[in-house]
């Protein structure tokens, strides 16, 4: 995606002033455009990544040349990168679908917590970012994710190595008070299935 730097009112900047920062604005949103449809066909980061190293060089490179312009250029260089940013991605489209590479399908299993809130779980970033995009509430995770949380956890896989059948129940994050909850008057001797006394009596 475009990164937009904010003006610095030299005339001759793209966004020098409201008319030219318009124009340009326009350039960058189509080119940005361009990139979200590729990404939601073929993931984040992955199109560049199933054409060949020459065109995925190219490629870089232009993208490279419109973040400049982004930066530091004239009006007509925005736009005339951001065209051909958008030529670009439509090759890296063109060189992947001729090779036969598979579009982004991801299998997304869901799960709530106690709470109600829909958690996703997918196999990677790519496929995260499919799922985010496509407009639902939840909070989804991909598979790295989820080793870095359990690296946090290493008991729990600990557990569960030693256990295979063991199940996860509740994982807690503090001690609790063994007094909450205890019964008032009661004695350190009475047992924990003693009546609660009447104190009414």
């Amino acid at each position: 995606m475009a990164k937009i730097k904010e003006g610095t009112g030299v005339s001759n900047r793209w966004d020098g002033s409201y008319g030219t920062y318009l124009s340009g604005q326009a350039a960058i949103d189509g080119a940005d455009h361009t990139a979200i449809e590729m990404e939601r066909r073929w993931g984040a980061g992955r199109l560049r990544l199933l054409v060949t190293a020459e065109l995925r060089e190219k490629f870089d490179k232009q993208r490279f040349k419109f973040q400049s312009a982004i930066q530091h250029g004239s009006l007509q260089e925005v736009q005339a990168q951001a065209q051909r940013m958008t030529t670009a991605w439509m090759a890296l489209d063109r060189a992947a679908e001729a090779a036969g590479e598979p579009e982004l399908s991801p299998l997304v299993w869901e799960t709530a917590l106690a709470d109600g809130t829909v958690v996703a779980l997918v196999r990677s970033r790519e496929e995260a970012h499919a799922v985010v995009s496509s407009g639902r509430k939840r909070a989804v995770y991909d598979m790295e994710e989820i080793a870095r949380m359990l690296a946090n956890y290493r008991e729990v896989v600990d557990t569960k190595i030693t256990f295979p059948r063991a199940t996860v129940t509740q994982i807690r994050q503090s001690i609790g008070d063994p007094l909450d909850g205890s019964r008032d008057g009661a004695r350190l001797e009475d047992t924990l299935d003693d009546p609660i006394p009447d104190l009414g009596a």
